[in-house]
């Protein structure tokens, strides 16, 4: 390390469409829900995170809660700046005299354009970063899991976020295939507030279809220890007025069987491109499931029934992608890649 390297800063960003997760020290010190909230007069951002997240669906004329990144990628790239930047204040780091040169590998989906790779950069640059280098999320997550990612053997990764869902097939210390679709956990959420609109007559929020999947949300409708019935609240699409019903764990899983049935497809497809010998490695070492997607009860056992092979859902799948994001960052010339 030189002279000056305690000026020299190293942070991993898992920029996430659901959640943004900063690891500095070899820890995790931010987790945040990807949100801002701002004042539409003035244009002030006013929070950040899991403020802004208590404000979503909440909101009066003159406040506006905005998610900059949608499928994966920047769709705001102005509120995107000013996220990543008060997210990096959360770190706390003690330099003010000199601001500290920040060093950053950040995460983004192996299927965005070189455009949409181009604004992750400028967005960390006017945060403050000057040097970033970019991983992909499947490569990530493989290292989060602790998948030895240079060996010559085959390794199949489903990484489902919030925006989009990555298949891909890594060996050698590189994406030979990859399928990346924008069917993840949003569309979740969208298939089950259209369910309880449609079956139930009730408008629910983003917030709440959430918390419904997270409750009781499930891949198959036989499940071996099922959750308890949620009582769910919103408005009555005839009355108007608040009510409560309850919902189970069946009819989830039938609502969201569309949009999981997208996510097979495109494994099948991936599967479909991996050469031979690799096809060989993937049937002794199954597929591994990262993302918060994977923690929906049962998607193990129905990719299983669908592909006849082992799927491992990785320890703390929340974290995975971020976890290999860290070690990335240690690593800094082997698993990252600059941009052009």
């Amino acid at each position: 390390m030189g002279l000056f390297s305690f000026l020299t800063k190293e942070i991993a960003i898992d920029l996430g469409t659901a959640n943004t997760i900063i690891i500095y020290n070899d820890k995790v010190i931010v987790d945040e829900p990807s949100i801002v909230a701002l004042e539409r007069n003035t244009g002030r951002i006013i929070a950040v995170g899991k403020k802004a997240m208590m404000m979503h669906g909440k909101t009066h004329e003159n406040i506006k809660t905005i998610r900059p990144l949608r499928d994966g990628v920047i769709a705001d790239f102005q509120s995107a700046e000013y996220m990543i930047r008060e997210m990096i204040k959360m770190i706390g780091m003690k330099n003010t005299i000199f601001p500290p040169a920040l060093r950053m590998v950040i995460c983004i989906p192996s299927g965005i354009t070189e455009v949409e790779e181009r604004a992750v950069k400028d967005s960390a640059e006017q945060a403050g970063a000057k040097e970033i280098r970019l991983i992909h999320e499947p490569m990530a997550a493989a290292i989060g899991i602790g998948i030895d990612v240079l060996e010559p053997t085959g390794n199949m990764i489903i990484d489902i976020g919030g925006g989009t869902s990555e298949i891909a097939v890594i060996a050698l210390g590189g994406i030979v295939n990859n399928t990346s679709i924008r069917i993840a956990g949003d569309d979740f959420n969208s298939d089950i507030e259209e369910y309880m609109r449609k079956q139930h007559n009730i408008i629910v929020g983003e917030r709440t279809a959430e918390r419904i999947k997270i409750e009781v949300g499930a891949a198959i409708t036989e499940l071996e220890n099922p959750p308890d019935e949620y009582a769910v609240h919103g408005r009555d699409m005839l009355t108007g007025i608040p009510k409560e019903i309850k919902v189970n764990y069946k009819e989830i899983a039938s609502c969201l069987d569309k949009s999981i049935s997208k996510i097979e497809a495109a494994v099948l497809n991936a599967l479909e491109k991996t050469p031979p010998e690799l096809s060989a490695d993937i049937y002794r070492t199954g597929i591994y499931v990262a993302g918060g997607g994977s923690m929906l009860r049962g998607l193990d056992e129905r990719l299983h029934h669908k592909t006849k092979l082992s799927v491992h859902v990785a320890e703390d799948p929340l974290r995975a992608v971020a976890r290999g994001t860290g070690i990335a960052l240690k690593n800094f010339d082997k698993f990252t890649f600059l941009i052009k």
